[in-house]
């Protein structure tokens, strides 16, 4: 076992981190869950999450963060460059052979097998978790050295075949398939010696199966030469002219497997690849089809059913397709009527071996006239639609097609520009890709494009411009004279679908994405009225792969989007308008509720001028981790609401979904984000809010400024804040005013004006006592324990700590728990009280951990881990900057260098 990466980095032999490259490169997708890597990688252990962060960390930091990217969450995967691993040659080696000739299997198989350079696969990795992948991985060798023996036979290598079977013969004489090779192979053995060889070989291992008795009667002469009888036309409708699969190699070879598993076992293999329009089915099963073709003696046949043909092209008839397969299978060619055509078809299939093809298939009704019952036939299907039907009726072996890999993607558009030009205009060719979608039929249009003159190579940048306007680039993807065009292909889907799919799917295209929850997308169907069956069009759009559901969450790809968006009516002339306008309050409005529901728990302090939900459907977190998962989840969403309200100057959703929003991103480091939503927001409230909602929404500005270190902009907006409370003697303004010169204090410490920070935050502990607000005066007080722990007063220091902890353990407030006992570890620290000062730490990092706030985590752990090392605990501060490096990686990678650098210095 070895890996190495391109920055010179390797794994090798039975250390953690390859055997993590081994569990990876071995499971299906390349992708295990965290639970699975401790199972394998330590069997019957406790809990191993810290073995599993550092061996996931020790990977990325050989092989580089493009081969071992950060995943989903609990999730660890690889990214394996095509070519790069010789499992996966090998295996790609033996598909490719499947739709060869004898001689040309033979010599495929044989480059496969030389991938192969021990005998024993996974050696050195001792855990037995990889005895199963051990035997299964050789199982696959053993299979391509019997399929390259099968193929030296069929092309009479004979000398060859003799060599290599007395080689095998004597490794492995128990296995029959090699006793089956080596009769067949030496069919001149002396009658004794043949006789004997074959009743010991019983006598030790049982029964020859049909195989090997098949190659004991043919030696014996009582069977004719394979190859040598004459066997009756057999039909082979499989159309020609499809272009290479690019990217698609894996599935093929997958379902080649599952076929001939189910051909095995005398079973109808009943194959349905579905997907969106233009993402290469009709190619993906042509070329699955040829590798099967030798596996079905009886021949292949094809339909191509028009399901969603464009034009004036009707969908075929079953009725019609059954006469043109009957046609070939004599004597059943003047059956008439639909039931007695499938029947005959099912009785011509009960005792042949046939391959069927039925290609862009409309519905299950088109569909299930044509299909065999049980036996050794087998039957690929392709459709938009996931033909739900069919699948509860029959055992289907159902795939569905996603857009290719950027890597594939780019192959597409790429195979015929040479590598000077792939240089050069490396970055355009990465934007097509991104515009494209990765959808095949976008790439093969851009590609026609490019390869034909109409567009040189050199004016890519301009094509790049010319696609980055939506409308524009559904035009520049239509290209009728050659029958391709991504917009023709979706009308066809599109204008099968009933009224209510076609109205949501064009509120989807209206919602900002990139995706949305079923909670959101059943609110859409509210704006139309309460009898709106949303449900039933949502599944009814998923089915025909118009929308994506990925994690339980509602998508469009981008071009089906731009489509829906200029080329879909949602209503009758003259209604769009007002839809839409609806449209976008509804999205807006389920968004701000949800956001706010979820910002009560993190920040139960802040008071917004909402008012309650209408019309919308609200989630309800129980605590910090639930809301912090939700707004996961909802983030790229709410974003791009954000700039939907500010793009249409809605300005109580630009102002409020901003503020709802901050407590979040601030606890997961998108410090850009709120920085540019806030300024956005600040405008907005100014012309739309109340005094003391601007001075809040100043308030989060600064303190995001703050975070990002700039304390003058901070302080600027924070005097902004003051200035507007002061001007409401309500107990809702000197609440704003305490807030705002907690603030302003806080940030004046940090400028190092001790003398103007401790006079802001007296006057904002007055005002806290005086409209009893427990939590402010704690912040309050422990930013005042900060300012004298500044000044080496520690023993005021710890006073103001203890007074800010008593007030603070009087609520619920968490946050700002942790706040001060962080504080009071520092002061402790300083007063050379080192163990209060640890436990103090330990607390504080627990609280921000189950608060989901990773830059104060990261903080407090990064200092901790240096008392830990001062106080011999070696150990327990390798577990802290462990858990320091997951956290930096996931707030952008920042800083992780200088921690592995100090671990290595610890280990």
């Amino acid at each position: 076992m070895r890996a190495e990466g391109s920055s010179g980095g390797r794994v090798f032999g039975g250390s953690k981190a390859a055997a993590l490259f081994a569990l990876l490169v071995t499971s299906p997708g390349y992708q295990c869950t965290r639970k699975e890597i401790a199972e394998v990688l330590w069997e019957g252990e406790g809990n191993a999450d810290g073995r599993v962060d550092r061996a996931v960390s020790d990977l990325r930091k050989q092989l580089g963060r493009e081969i071992v990217p950060q995943g989903r969450s609990g999730y660890c995967t690889l990214r394996v460059p095509e070519g790069s691993v010789d499992l996966l040659r090998f295996r790609a080696g033996v598909a490719r052979a499947a739709g060869l000739s004898p001689p040309e299997r033979f010599e495929q198989l044989g480059a496969a097998l030389e991938e192969w350079q021990d005998d024993e696969p996974l050696r050195g990795l001792t855990e037995s978790g990889f005895q199963l992948r051990r035997e299964e991985l050789r199982a696959e060798l053993m299979a391509a050295v019997y399929a390259r023996l099968d193929a030296a036979w069929r092309s009479w290598e004979r000398k060859w075949l003799r060599e290599e079977t007395e080689k095998w013969f004597e490794r492995a004489p128990q296995l029959p398939q090699i006793l089956q090779f080596y009769l067949l192979a030496h069919d001149d053995l002396p009658e004794r010696r043949r006789e004997r060889l074959i009743k010991e070989w019983t006598k030790r291992n049982g029964k020859p199966d049909v195989d090997l008795q098949s190659a004991i009667d043919h030696v014996r002469g009582e069977l004719r030469q394979p190859g040598r009888s004459f066997l009756p036309p057999v039909p082979d409708q499989l159309p020609g002219g499809k272009r290479r699969p690019i990217g698609q190699e894996q599935l093929i070879r997958s379902l080649v497997e599952v076929v001939c598993e189910e051909q095995d076992a005398g079973n109808l293999a009943l194959v349905l690849i579905s997907g969106m329009a233009g993402v290469g089915k009709s190619t993906v099963a042509h070329h699955l089809a040829r590798r099967l073709r030798e596996r079905f003696p009886d021949g292949v046949l094809y339909a191509g059913l028009n399901g969603f043909a464009d034009g004036d092209v009707r969908p075929a008839e079953p009725d019609e397709v059954l006469d043109g397969f009957l046609a070939v299978l004599p004597p059943y060619a003047t059956v008439v009527g639909l039931e007695s055509k499938s029947s005959a078809l099912r009785s011509a299939l009960s005792h042949r071996s046939v391959l069927i093809v039925l290609d862009d298939a409309l519905n299950a009704r088109q569909v299930l006239p044509l299909l065999p019952t049980d036996g050794t036939c087998a039957v690929i299907i392709t459709s938009r639609n996931d033909l739900l039907r069919l699948q509860s009726e029959r055992k289907v072996l159902f795939r569905k097609m996603e857009p290719l890999h950027e890597a594939d993607a780019l192959e597409v558009l790429q195979e015929k520009v040479s590598n000077k030009d792939r240089s050069r205009y490396a970055q355009a060719f990465s934007d097509l890709v991104r515009l494209c979608g990765r959808l095949p039929l976008a790439l093969a249009v851009v590609a026609r494009l490019l390869e034909g003159g109409a567009r040189p190579l050199r004016t890519i940048p301009t094509l790049v411009r010319e696609m980055e306007q939506e409308r524009a680039k559904l035009d520049t993807l239509h290209l009728p004279e050659h029958e391709l065009s991504v917009r023709a292909a979706l009308n066809c889907s599109v204008r099968v679908l009933g009224e209510e799919a076609r109205l949501l799917l064009w509120q989807l295209a209206v919602h900002p994405g990139p995706t949305a929850s079923w909670e959101a997308v059943m609110d859409l169907g509210r704006v139309v009225g309460e009898g709106a069956r949303t449900d039933r069009a949502l599944a009814e759009l998923v089915a025909a792969n118009l929308v994506e559901l990925q994690d339980d969450r509602y998508g469009l790809h981008d071009l089906v989007r731009a489509f829906a968006r200029h080329h879909v009516q949602p209503g009758r002339d003259g209604e769009t308008v007002d839809i839409e306008r609806a449209t976008v309050r509804q999205v807006l409005e389920h968004q701000l509720h949800n956001v706010r529901a979820c910002d009560r728990v993190l920040d139960r302090q802040r008071a917004l001028p909402i008012g309650e939900p209408d019309r919308v459907t609200v989630t309800d977190p129980a605590e910090p981790g639930q809301a912090m998962a939700f707004l996961d989840e909802e983030y790229a969403a709410v974003q791009r609401g954000i700039r939907l309200a500010t793009g249409q100057g809605i300005k109580r959703y630009e102002w409020l979904l901003s503020m709802t929003l901050v407590t979040y991103q601030w606890r997961r480091h998108l410090l850009d984000d709120a920085l540019k939503n806030l300024r956005y927001a600040a405008a907005a409230a100014e012309s739309a809010a109340a005094a003391v909602d601007c001075a809040m929404v100043h308030r989060m500005l600064a303190g995001t400024q703050w975070r990002l270190g700039m304390y003058d902009a901070a302080v600027g907006n924070l005097r902004r804040a003051v200035l507007l409370s002061e001007g409401d003697s309500s107990e809702e303004g000197r609440l704003s005013l305490a807030r705002s010169l907690h603030r302003l204090g806080i940030t004046l410490r940090k400028q190092g004006d001790g003398t103007g920070a401790e006079e802001a935050l007296g006057q904002a502990l007055e005002l806290c006592r005086e409209v009893s607000d427990p939590v402010g005066e704690a912040a309050v007080l422990n930013a005042l324990g900060a300012l004298y722990h500044d000044r080496s007063d520690h023993e005021q220091a710890l006073r103001r700590c203890a007074d800010a902890l008593g007030a603070v353990e009087r609520t619920v407030e968490r946050s700002g728990l942790a706040d001060v006992l962080f504080t009071m570890a520092k002061v402790h620290l300083a007063r050379s009280e080192r163990d209060e000062a640890i436990s103090l730490y330990r607390r504080a990092c627990d609280i921000y951990r189950e608060q989901g706030n990773w830059p104060n985590e990261d903080k407090v752990r990064r200092l901790f881990a240096d008392v830990l090392v001062s106080a011999g605990e070696t150990v327990k501060a390798v577990a802290e900057l462990e858990r320091v490096i997951v956290l930096r990686e996931l707030m952008g990678g920042a800083g992780v260098r200088e921690v592995r650098e100090l671990l290595e210095g610890l280990r």
